[in-house]
């Protein structure tokens, strides 16, 4: 696949819409506050749910995950199918380093999540299964997101044979990295469990 204008187009599009921090909009619009000041300072849905605004939480994380889903499914229908797995990853990239705000967005894990689940229904279900096990399991949301995204591109490779597995093993290597202090937390048994308010 070569570069191209058009892959350059959606790459921007995708980026772009995936850049909108719905978590930030929602609980400005809600008078809760700027959610970078709240708990993590993460603006993604499991830091939206420490103000105790369950309504917001819900919110950002389906607008958060429709972002990848709209980027995958306008590409694939009216522009290329064969870019679609790309504008999911770019729409992704938006949500992690957002233009509007100085490229310090959220860890991805929603738009990662609609993004599986446009590029392949059964893809999407058996990653959220793995996510929603984890949690039951674990109690910690960044250990679940790490595992289900772990997991993710392994599936995509042997299971679903053709989707194109390396936008997803990519999006795997960003999530891990943007999740570094969770994973220190996690090892140090100081990471917070879902559903707690993070001072």
């Amino acid at each position: 696949m070569s570069f191209s204008l058009e892959m350059a187009t959606v790459l921007l599009l995708s980026y772009l819409l995936g850049a909108i921090p719905f978590g930030l909009l929602f609980t400005r619009l809600a008078g809760v506050g700027d959610i970078r000041e709240i708990g993590s300072g993460n603006i993604g849905a499991t830091n939206v749910l420490r103000t105790g605004r369950k309504d917001l939480a819900l919110a950002t994380l389906l607008l958060d995950a429709g972002k990848g889903a709209i980027a995958v499914l306008v590409t694939r229908y009216y522009v290329a199918p064969e870019l679609a797995p790309l504008a999911g990853a770019a729409a992704f990239i938006g949500h992690c380093f957002p233009v509007y705000l100085g490229f310090k967005g959220g860890k991805g894990v929603a738009t990662f999540l609609g993004t599986l689940f446009a590029v392949s229904w059964l893809l999407g279900l058996a990653t959220a299964l793995i996510w929603l096990l984890a949690a039951l399991a674990f109690r910690i949301s960044s250990l679940s997101a790490l595992v289900a995204a772990l997991l993710a591109p392994v599936i995509s490779f042997y299971l679903i044979n053709e989707i194109d597995w390396l936008p997803i093993a990519f999006m795997t290597l960003v999530i891990f990295i943007r999740h570094r202090d969770n994973i220190s937390r996690i090892l140090n048994g100081t990471e917070p469990k879902i559903g707690s308010k993070k001072q």
